[in-house]
């Protein structure tokens, strides 16, 4: 959107430096992308005067002038056939930039004559086309700046131009008058009163207009007066110049018009040549394969469905896009038909998109214009034409009815304040609204109707928001809460969390797979029944609840490796599934390693992951959640896991809160994942939550009674695992023992080949009183009882 200064001055009366209104803009949101200021291009010129003039002793066609300017006389060689003594001419001095040359003027020789600088043309300082000779002026006080004296004389020719960009949201701005409301809300100037014009018919339409029934709801309204007897031709200067100034090309007064309340007000309209109109207009909807040759020269086919305006079974005009070259007006026309109607932007937009059109009608009808000026902008344009080429305006004929899009919303000015973060009088609110068009009624604010992005009390607070500038919004510091908040996460939340955290903490990357996975690959995790079979699965391998992470954690390992990344700790928590049922799903982390613990030492050596990585890393995470110290491991695994090399950590028998161990060599095989494969998953919900939904950790404690450890050797069969004697012996007394570890193993000797020795550490940790040797006595005789009993161990002698 293009404008000039003095265009905006017509509707806003204000003093503002130009700087202001820019930083205005672009603060009420109506960004400024550009600004041509020609007097930052004038103000290096300055006014002279030839006091002599002769002929140069070398060129027939250049004269060596003495020219008088502000700092003294200069010579200058002038080739311009109009250079001679007396006459007040622009004077460019070394070091100016020459805009219509695109150079910049230094000292120079001409024909062995030097030359301080030039006298400009117009062409040169792009004013027009003239170049025939130098500017001569008829009046001016030498050193003058040439910008100031083109100020005081001819303002247009300094007239900066501003470009801002439009928001979707905005379609008000499209107009000057909608961009000086704006400025005069921030408190920029004073909105002038819009001249309202009355143009009384003087006699009967001959032109009817009609909505076709298919067009109902693309056409709201569409109102014409035909205007007789005008006479065509080139604008006036000063409609021109304005539309010069923003980019369009003058091409006649009825034309020049349409084109000036588009940008003026927003307001699209179109002139047809009513000589060349057979019969009334119709408003319809294009059956496709029309052909219409439109004002820009090309000829385009219509699709169906487009808006359109025929007369005489014949398209005329692309109904708020474009009209058509045949009923164009032309410097012969005297009898034009002005149309001014409201259309559905939605409908503007499919034909303007279908038929590739960019115009300005296109532009402001898809965006929405002000239904309520529809009637006066025909009055208003009218008016105009009468001005400039004269004529008698006919009655005014309407098919359909402006659109009522009144509403009003609540203006709550405490929630303002809360919202904006400012301290705005409601007052203030009120006159802000006021100022760009709302009308108050209480505390319901009446939209204008050419605000349609408008939509509720939200949009208010907006509106006084902008005006009033988040600028000023002072930063200030959060008030600190008194006391602990309120706890906002569950403890199954907070769980997860500590678990996730935990988990990457350890080195492992977290995964987020799909909670279907295919039948093959369920079943080789006990899954894949019709409990959890999808109805309606979204593809072949997803037709399954998982019954576990690790199906998801091995599938990204396969295609990792794929491509080329062998070493992995990948981890994911989520649910799993063991029934279709609502609640028939539980919580997991689930934790994968996959091929060695790191890169080559520098012997060319390292290790691969092994169960204890898998077992090290589980405890760590149960540990983080608050499980129990005091553990069993079991070995009762899931087949995916390898037998001989995997375990249960328990509370008990029932109570199993992870498990962990080699991934088994046939899961990998059908899992497509290359070994060795460690895996771990920890099933959240079973460790203890603290009694009384307590989320914190208790307090540390440390003990201050001396620990016993004791040493044990048993011997028992080959077959026996050391595991079994672990929890024998832990079992013995839960409450003092802490801890169990095994420091030995012998094999053979004079054991024989079926008997092993086992030896272990229990640690003793009182609790209430340091322990004498006859409670050790007695516990150790427990410990030997109870691993004899599970194990059908020997205590070694």
């Amino acid at each position: 959107m293009k404008f000039t200064v003095s265009w905006l001055k017509e509707h806003l009366d204000t003093d503002a430096s130009l700087d202001d209104i820019l930083y205005a803009l672009t603060d009420l949101g109506l960004e400024v992308e550009g600004v041509e200021n020609p007097m930052d291009v004038f103000k290096d010129f300055e006014i002279a005067k030839i006091t002599h003039a002769e002929q140069h002793p070398d060129a027939d066609k250049l004269r060596v002038c003495k020219v008088q300017a502000g700092a003294g006389e200069t010579q200058i060689v002038c080739g311009a056939p109009n250079a001679r003594e007396g006459i007040t001419v622009v004077l460019a001095k070394p070091g100016t930039y020459i805009p219509g040359l695109d150079i910049t003027i230094s000292v120079g020789k001409i024909r062995g004559v030097e030359s301080f600088g030039m006298m400009a043309s117009e062409k040169e300082l792009e004013l027009s086309d003239e170049h025939n000779g130098i500017i001569e002026l008829p009046s001016g006080e030498i050193g003058q700046s040439f910008a100031d004296y083109l100020a005081e004389t001819d303002p247009s020719k300094v007239d900066p131009v501003i470009e801002i960009a439009i928001t979707p949201n905005r379609p008000d701005a499209l107009g000057v008058r909608g961009v000086a409301r704006d400025l005069a809300a921030r408190g920029l100037g004073t909105l002038k009163p819009l001249k309202k014009a009355s143009v009384a018919g003087g006699f009967a339409n001959p032109i009817s207009v009609t909505i076709d029934e298919s067009a109902k709801d693309s056409c709201k309204v569409f109102a014409g007066r035909l205007i007789k007897g005008v006479t065509n031709g080139p604008s006036p200067a000063w409609l021109q110049d304005r539309l010069k100034a923003i980019g369009l090309r003058p091409i006649s007064k009825l034309v020049d018009v349409t084109n000036f309340f588009t940008y003026d007000q927003n307001r699209p309209l179109h002139v047809f040549d009513a000589g060349k109109v057979d019969g009334g207009l119709t408003v319809h909807l294009s059956k496709g394969g029309e052909e219409l040759v439109a004002l820009d020269e090309k000829t385009y086919t219509l699709p169906a469905g487009v808006t359109v305006i025929s007369s005489g079974g014949k398209v005329e005009s692309i109904a708020g896009i474009m009209g058509g070259l045949e009923t164009g007006c032309t410097d012969e026309t005297t009898d034009v038909f002005l149309e001014a109607a409201f259309w559905d932007t939605i409908a503007i937009a499919k034909g303007g998109r279908a038929l590739k059109i960019n115009s300005d009608a296109r532009y402001r009808n898809e965006r929405g214009i002000d239904p309520a000026y529809n009637m006066q902008a025909i009055e208003d344009a009218t008016q105009m034409i009468l001005d400039l080429c004269g004529g008698e305006a006919s009655e005014v004929t309407v098919a359909g009815q402006v659109p009522d899009v009144s509403r009003a919303y609540k203006l709550d000015t405490d929630r303002v304040q809360s919202l904006v973060g400012m301290e705005i009088l409601p007052a203030k609110q009120i006159a802000t609204l006021e100022a760009l068009g709302f009308t108050m009624d209480g505390d319901m604010a009446q939209v204008p109707s050419w605000r349609p992005d408008v939509l509720g009390s939200a949009d208010l607070v907006e509106e006084v928001a902008r005006v009033e500038s988040l600028t000023l919004l002072e930063p200030k510091p959060l008030s600190r809460p008194i006391g602990v908040a309120k706890q906002i996460q569950t403890p199954m939340q907070i769980r997860e969390s500590m678990a996730r955290y935990t988990a990457a903490a350890l080195g492992y990357n977290e995964c987020v797979t799909y909670s279907f996975v295919d039948e093959k690959s369920a079943k080789l995790f006990d899954g894949g029944s019709d409990a959890v079979k999808l109805e309606n699965p979204i593809s072949s391998e997803m037709s399954h609840m998982r019954p576990d992470l690790l199906v998801g954690l091995l599938q990204a390992a396969s295609r990792n490796q794929a491509r080329g990344f062998n070493d992995l700790a990948l981890f994911e928590v989520g649910a799993a599934f063991h029934g279709g049922e609502p609640g028939e799903q539980h919580m997991q982390i689930g934790g994968l390693l996959v091929g060695a613990t790191g890169p080559k030492d520098v012997h060319g050596a390292r290790r691969d992951v092994d169960v204890f990585d898998a077992k090290a890393d589980a405890e760590a995470v149960l540990s983080s959640i608050g499980a129990p110290a005091k553990v069993q491991i079991l070995r009762d695994t899931p087949t995916w896991f390898h037998p001989g090399r995997s375990g249960k950590i328990c509370l008990g028998p029932k109570k199993v809160l992870a498990q962990f161990g080699e991934v088994h060599p046939k899961t990998l095989k059908e899992m497509g994942v290359k070994g060795p494969a460690v895996a771990f998953t920890i099933f959240l919900e079973q460790p203890p939550f603290p009694r009384g939904n307590k989320v914190a950790r208790a307090a540390f404690f440390t003990n201050d009674l001396q620990a016993v450890e004791r040493d044990f050797a048993f011997v028992v069969d080959k077959s026996t695992a050391a595991l079994d004697v672990v929890n024998a012996a832990f079992g013995a007394d839960k409450n003092l023992i802490s801890d169990v570890r095994v420091f030995d193993e012998f094999i053979g000797g004079s054991l024989g080949e079926d008997k092993k020795s086992l030896a272990i550490t229990v640690r003793l940790q009182p609790a209430k009183e340091t322990l004498k040797e006859k409670d050790i006595e007695d516990v150790s005789a427990k410990i030997i009882a109870k691993v004899e009993k599970s194990t059908k161990a020997v205590l070694r002698g």
